[in-house]
Parts: C-alpha cells; sequence; structure tokens
C-alpha cells in the first residue's frame, strides 16, 4: 500500500513540474515576441508569422535604425557595416579617435587591423575599415566587430556582443538637410537605372521609438535620392531618420539606417561666403599625382573652386590639397566613404555647392576643358570658361541651364608609366570619333530630383541644354592610360548604375574598355591601343602656359 501512494506521489509532482515548464515557456516566448525591435519583426515585403522563440545564444539580426551599439566603457559605441570586396566599415560616435592602433575583434575571436578612413562630413562620427576575416566568411550569420584599442589589454577580456553585419545592398546611408526639406540616401530600392519605385510606396521616418516617430510623405524617389518635407520636430536632440515601404499603405519594411536627423538646424552646411561663377565637383580615389596639374590648369581658365568627394584615398592626397590651398587655390575635400555611389554623391555636391557656386562643372581629374581656338593665346585668361556660358542664364525666351561638351579618348600613348611631366604632356594619341559628354550645371536649373547620369543632370521645366560645338570646346579625356593607372581604375568603378569591370556581363559593352575583357591582366599590345589619331594640341598649349622656361619642367612638378 506505502509503495502505491509513493507511486502517486511521484506521477502528480511530475504533472505539476510538466504544467509548470509549459507556463513559463509560454512566458518567455511571448516576452521575446513584444521586445523584437520592428527592424528585426517587419524585414521584408510580405507579411511573416510570428517568429519563433530565439535560439540561445541570442543574435539580434539587425539592430534599430540608426542605434549605434553599446560595447563597454573602454570601446567606443559603433555600427559596422558588410561592403563590397569583405570590407567592414565601422562608424564610432566619437570623432577624436585618431590616436592609437585600433583592432576588429570579432565574438569567434578573429581579429582584423582597424584603419583610420575618415570623419564623415557634418556628422561627428569617424569611420574606421578593417577585412571580414576569411574563416568568418563560411558561417552565417555574420557578426559585427568590437572596436578596441588593444595596447595593454588581453584578447580574452574582449567579449562582442553577437549582433549581425548590416549590409550595404539595403541600408539608408547618408542625408543632407535643405532649407526646405530632408534627401535620404538609400542603397536597395531602386537599384536599375531609369527604373525607380513611386513615391507614394514609402514614408520617411523620424524618431527612436516607433510609437511616437514622426511619419511624412516621400515627395520623390529617384536613383538613391528619397526626399520629403521635414517633419515639425523641435529641439537639438538627433533622432534616427530612415524610410519605410508600404504596401497598400501598411508597413511592410522599415530600412536599416546609419542617420540622424537634428531637427533644429536650419541647413546640413552653410556658407556666408560671395558665390563663385563656376566651380568644379568630381568624386576620387588616389588622385594626389594627378591633382595639381588638373587643378592650375582648370583654374587658369575661369574654375574658382574646386570640390573633391573623396572616396576613401589611401595616398597623400589631404598632403596635396593642403599645399594647393597654402598657394591660394580654393580646394575643398567632403570624405565619402560609401562604395560605387557616384551620382549619389553628385545629387549631395549639388546641394552641397549651392550657396558657393553658380555654376559647377561635372568633370574626373582625368578630364581637361580645351578649345582650338586657345591656341593663339600666350597665356590663359580666367574668362575663358566664362565664354562658354550663356550670358543670361534665365532669360525667359532661352533659358539655358546646362552646357555640354563632347569628349576626345586618349589612349596610353605608347607609355608603360605615368608621365611626370604630366597626363597633358604624356597622352597623345586619341580615338578618332568623340564620345559622351560632360556638363557645366547651373545649379538652380537642376531638377528637384536631382536626376543624374553621372556628369550631367535632368533640369527644370523650362530649361533646355545647350551642347557647344567640337571646334569651340572639347573635353580631352585621358581615360585609357599606361596599364599601371588603367589597372588601379579598374577596380574602382564608382558608379551604382556603370557595369563592374570585374563582372562577366556585357562585356561589349561601352562602359568597358574594348578587348579588356573581365580580368585586370594586361592585354597583348595594351600601350598602342586606342591610337587612331595624334592629337599633340593640348601638349603644345599647356607647356606654352605652364613650361617653366626652357628646362622641361612643367609648373605643377615645381612644389
Amino acid at each position: 500500500m506505502y509503495r502505491k501512494y509513493t507511486s502517486i506521489r511521484i506521477s502528480l509532482i511530475i504533472l505539476l513540474a510538466i504544467v509548470l515548464f509549459g507556463t513559463l515557456s509560454h512566458h518567455f516566448h511571448r516576452t521575446a515576441i513584444q521586445t523584437t525591435p520592428l527592424s528585426t519583426a517587419v524585414h521584408s515585403l510580405s507579411t511573416a508569422p510570428p517568429p519563433p522563440p530565439p535560439p540561445p545564444p541570442p543574435i539580434i539580426t539587425s539592430p534599430p535604425p540608426s542605434t549605434l551599439v553599446s560595447l563597454s566603457t573602454s570601446s567606443p559605441k559603433t555600427i559596422s557595416i558588410l561592403i563590397p570586396d569583405w570590407e567592414v566599415l565601422v562608424i564610432a560616435d566619437n570623432p577624436t579617435l585618431i590616436i592609437g592602433n585600433y583592432t576588429c575583434v570579432f565574438p569567434n575571436k578573429a581579429t582584423s587591423p582597424a584603419r583610420l578612413a575618415g570623419e564623415l562630413p557634418f556628422r561627428r562620427e569617424t569611420a574606421f575599415k578593417c577585412e571580414f576575416p576569411a574563416r568568418n566568411r563560411r558561417r552565417l550569420p555574420f557578426l559585427q566587430p568590437q572596436l578596441v584599442l588593444m595596447e595593454g589589454r588581453d584578447l580574452g577580456e574582449v567579449n562582442p556582443p553577437l549582433i549581425e553585419l548590416l549590409r550595404w545592398n539595403f541600408i539608408v546611408y547618408d542625408s543632407f538637410k535643405t532649407e526646405d526639406d530632408v534627401v535620404l540616401l538609400v542603397k536597395g530600392v531602386n537599384n536599375r537605372q531609369g527604373i525607380n519605385r513611386p513615391p507614394s510606396d514609402f514614408n520617411c521616418v523620424f524618431g527612436d521609438d516607433v510609437l511616437t516617430a514622426v511619419k511624412v510623405p516621400v515627395t520623390s524617389s529617384v536613383q538613391e535620392i528619397f526626399r520629403c518635407p521635414r517633419p515639425g520636430l523641435t529641439g537639438d536632440s538627433p533622432v534616427s531618420a530612415t524610410l519605410e515601404i508600404l504596401e497598400n499603405n501598411r508597413t511592410v519594411a522599415m530600412i536599416p539606417s546609419l542617420v540622424k536627423y537634428v531637427p533644429d538646424r536650419r541647413r546640413t552646411v552653410e556658407f556666408n561666403e560671395s558665390k563663385s561663377l563656376i566651380c568644379a565637383c568630381t568624386m576620387v580615389y588616389n588622385v594626389a599625382k594627378f591633382l595639381r596639374e588638373w587643378v592650375m590648369y582648370h583654374n587658369n581658365i575661369g574654375l574658382d573652386r574646386f570640390i573633391l568627394y573623396d572616396n576613401d584615398s589611401n595616398d597623400n592626397l589631404r598632403f596635396v590639397v593642403d599645399e594647393l590651398n597654402r598657394e591660394g587655390y580654393d580646394v575643398r575635400t567632403v570624405y565619402w566613404a560609401w562604395p560605387k555611389t557616384q551620382e549619389a554623391g553628385f545629387s549631395h555636391c549639388a546641394l552641397y555647392s549651392n550657396q558657393l557656386c553658380d555654376w559647377v562643372a561635372f568633370l574626373d581629374v582625368d578630364e581637361f576643358i580645351f578649345s582650338p581656338m586657345w591656341l593663339d593665346s600666350p597665356q590663359p585668361k580666367g574668362d575663358m570658361l566664362k565664354s562658354m556660358l550663356p550670358k543670361n542664364p534665365h532669360n525667359p525666351i532661352d533659358r539655358v541651364g546646362q552646357v555640354t561638351i563632347r569628349c576626345n579618348e586618349f589612349g596610353p600613348s605608347n607609355l608603360t608609366a605615368h608621365p611626370l611631366d604630366g597626363v597633358t604632356q604624356g597622352y597623345t594619341c586619341r580615338r578618332r570619333v568623340d564620345q559622351r559628354h560632360k556638363s557645366i550645371v547651373l545649379l538652380d536649373a537642376v531638377d528637384h530630383s536631382l536626376l543624374n547620369v553621372v556628369h550631367h543632370f535632368k533640369i527644370k521645366d523650362g530649361y533646355r541644354s545647350s551642347q557647344v560645338d567640337s571646334n569651340q570646346a572639347i573635353v580631352n579625356h585621358y581615360k585609357y592610360q599606361a596599364w599601371p593607372e588603367f589597372q588601379a581604375k579598374f577596380r574602382r568603378r564608382v558608379s551604382a548604375y556603370v557595369i563592374d569591370w570585374r563582372q562577366k556581363l556585357n562585356l561589349m559593352s561601352n562602359d568597358r574598355a574594348p578587348g579588356l575583357g573581365s580580368e585586370a591582366v594586361e592585354p597583348s599590345g595594351w600601350a598602342q591601343r586606342f591610337c587612331e589619331v595624334h592629337d599633340d594640341r593640348m601638349k603644345v598649349l599647356t607647356r606654352t602656359w605652364f613650361g617653366l622656361n626652357d628646362t622641361g619642367v612643367m609648373a605643377w612638378q615645381s612644389a
């Protein structure tokens, strides 16, 4: 009898344990769902069923928009993005992190050196870059590193949180506030040139709390540029700014964001300087050895200011810029961390330079504006470019908002290395037929959408583009240079909508160098290619203007 009661008692205890375990499991499951961030719960364009309880250890698959990850008291707050070529862009919230050797430490203790890349403009944040370790590429999810100053620290003391890396192909990466609205720069929505989703598919969202965030409709959706009215917030505390995707007026996705919005700031950047008539804007990477020639030449024919969007150069660009500024030139740099965003960068420059310039020439550093009519001038003149612009661009009868100039493409001209006396002196052989055009744009005439095709913009209704006759002006584009220079260019295609030469797609595209293929391997006879016309007019002109006596030394070599 005793054994019978003992058996019943044990059965009741087991039954109570099962009921208690089920109740606790249900409670933990509800808590996990209720605390899931919106950016995790709403992550696709279709409505998903409630997620199951996260398995241990918990991994946050995407932090709330624009949240910097707090790591420890000895490390800066950071957020990390996986960008092309297995690089990790680490954004730290402390702009003074420039002293010491930092390391990216990943959750499995894999490490890679962190290189200081630059300070993000107007945001008081610093960007570092490190390589995503090869052994971490074989297992998902890809996790964010901790940015650590390892001096005097043991690796065992570092315990990065398990937070998934943000992905470059779906993110709000930058912004610009104008006097009237807010511009968000977004990857992963309008991915094909000329194909854009309508503004009604989106809202701009401002605020760190999803329940109290302010939503305003998007007014323009073109390429990576999204514009919306100011949200009506006040105060000087920054809040998250992101983009939500709608379907049948319901939120189906909230895009992760790196952007903060400061309500009381009137404009992202303001200038109190007098306007220049013509400026130049370009995106650059490791162009230090070309820059002096390009700036000195164009400044002497009428370009007043030069705005360089530095796409993470690691040469001595900063030194050369400082040197030019000491000599009296006006050269400004904007650190631009974002890969393959040339169109968005030029849209940003149209906003940035609006208070500095009336007209902007969108040229690359290997492009030089030249007029055959200048060959008889013993010296350059500051009004030479001005003569190509309309005298009254706002004339109601014939409003010209953009002047376009055709290009001659020069080849290696039998050179195997960079010409020390400059590209205008070394490259004298080109293709016969002129090619695509480059533009000088009246900023007040740029369309609200900021749409551009690399070097020319869509302009407002009521304005027109005017093309300069090739006998009046041409752009000498030193495109196919000596192989070591062109090989570097092969790896740095910056346009979002121009094919990557490394991909085996559209091998006959006009965006490719004919006969090059998809690998950075020097083709046979490269030095002799693209030589259909011998053209040394620019060489003669620049030697007349900038040659130092009969020494063979050019003015840009004298520093």
